[in-house]
């Protein structure tokens, strides 16, 4: 074992103690002559103080050991590469040598992000060397966030338990997708829930004049609107975008008998009660819509806007679109194909990683229930679940609707495309021409950016976005 190795034993014994602390494991000792004169470890959280790094505790005590701030021939060994405001503070107390151990990629300031050490204008040079039991250091930070994030998980879980007739897709699926940088909120205490968790975005300022709640279709979830909702934000309007039980972050019930169209109208109610949603923009696409658009008539002073996207209203007053039973037949003959191969039927070729996000929530068959569900739940007969309801809302819009409307129409959807828009136009209460989006598929909020903008200018400026 070499002098360094040995020393830096010493500042991964005090990273150690950082860890069992609760604190990031990183360990410091100060040498003169051989022998230590100082240890630190890293202690901001327990000592409140951003400068409680393991190399500033150590430099402190090693000054107050000399009896002066200037460390003239000392050297010190650290566990992993100093930030700026440690190498500032080692170049400051004139350090002989500077040992570290790990590379930190992120906030390195010995090589890494930047080279403090080497900038040959400053009055002093500190010796430096890098790599020192790296890998050691290196499995003790790993070991360390680890723990950290399985803690996080675990608490998560006992806030919000998973029921045993539910699956949850692992957190980790969704790491890194593109254009979805939004936090997560989850509940599971809505009355109609029964304790499954559901997953929506929540976005913006709770108090603003203007709130687009976003309904996702099938298979899709919230990662849909993605497009939309920055456009949304920007205007300065709050955007709520759940994703239905069975997709998405949410839970997903291993049965596809839980699924009923009732109980997710359901569901949505509670959720737009407990967020208390007022002058809502009602964004619906696919089953967003057949679900959403039965929505305002439980409470019609919340809603003042409709957008409307390749959807319908099933009544069960006339026979569904030849698409829509075709569509299916596909589910039920190949129930478990694969998630890309749903959106390549439904839409022009989408981009790898958009096919990431929508096949994210459905790891392997046991989490798509939900999909193969959905596709029997469209009522077809006047006394199928939620063809009354739906019927009741198509009186709402034909009579009682006095907000805005707008609709888009993907030209490319083969299931609710041009003709079941039209339809639904008719039934909308002074519903002006739909935008036609000539390339767009079933899934039209993938080329929602020009859409949100229309929709920004239909149903007017909140007040933030005309100060802007």
């Amino acid at each position: 074992m070499t002098r360094d190795d040995c020393f830096m034993r010493m500042a991964l014994a005090q990273a150690a103690e950082a860890a069992a602390a609760g604190e990031v494991p990183v360990g410091a000792i100060v040498v003169k002559d051989g022998r230590v004169i100082a240890s630190g470890r890293n202690a901001p959280i327990g000592l409140n103080d951003p400068t409680a790094h393991a190399e500033i505790v150590a430099l402190r005590g090693a000054a107050q050991a000399v009896g002066n701030y200037r460390l003239d021939g000392c050297e010190l060994f650290v566990t992993l590469e100093p930030c700026a405001m440690c190498s500032g503070a080692m170049l400051h107390a004139r350090l002989a040598r500077v040992v570290f151990g790990a590379p930190d990629r992120k906030t390195g300031a010995a090589g890494s992000v930047l080279d403090l050490f080497a900038q040959k204008n400053l009055n002093h040079h500190t010796q430096l060397c890098g790599g020192v039991l790296a890998q050691a250091s290196s499995e003790l930070l790993h070991t360390f966030f680890t723990q950290k994030r399985a803690e996080k998980l675990q608490a998560r879980t006992l806030l919000h338990p998973l029921r045993d007739d539910a699956l949850r897709t692992p957190d980790g699926l969704f790491e890194s997708l593109a254009d979805y940088p939004w936090s997560a909120h989850y509940c599971n205490d809505l009355p109609a829930l029964g304790g499954l968790r559901m997953h929506y975005l929540d976005e913006g300022p709770v108090d603003a004049s203007q709130t687009y709640l976003c309904l996702h279709g099938v298979p899709a979830w919230s990662y849909l609107y993605r497009k939309m909702i920055p456009v949304f934000l920007h205007a300065g309007a709050r955007v709520v975008a759940p994703d239905l039980i069975g997709f998405g972050k949410s839970d997903k019930p291993k049965k596809e008998a839980a699924h009923r169209f009732g109980w997710h109208r359901q569901i949505l109610l509670e959720l737009v009660e407990r967020l208390d949603l007022h002058n809502v923009v009602l964004v619906v696409q696919g089953w967003g819509g057949l679900l959403g658009l039965t929505l305002p008539i439980h409470a019609p002073q919340r809603y003042a806007g409709l957008l409307a996207m390749n959807t319908h209203l099933a009544t069960g007053e006339a026979p569904l679109p030849g698409a829509v039973l075709a569509r299916r037949a596909m589910h039920v003959h190949n129930a478990d194909c694969e998630m890309a191969d749903l959106f390549a039927s439904s839409d022009p070729p989408t981009a790898m990683d958009a096919l990431r996000a929508y096949t994210a929530p459905f790891p392997d068959k046991g989490h798509r229930s939900a999909v193969r569900a959905f596709s029997a739940l469209v009522p077809e007969h006047c006394d199928s679940d939620g063809a009354a309801v739906s019927r009741d809302a198509k009186n709402f819009w034909q009579r009682d609707w006095h907000g805005k409307t707008l609709m888009a129409v993907g030209m490319q959807d083969p299931v609710w495309g041009v003709g079941t828009m039209t339809a639904l136009q008719t039934t909308i209460r002074n519903c002006p021409s739909p935008l036609c989006m000539e390339s767009s598929g079933h899934f039209v909020p993938e080329q929602g950016g020009s859409i949100a903008h229309a929709a920004i200018q239909c149903f007017g400026l909140c007040p933030e976005a005309k100060e802007k």
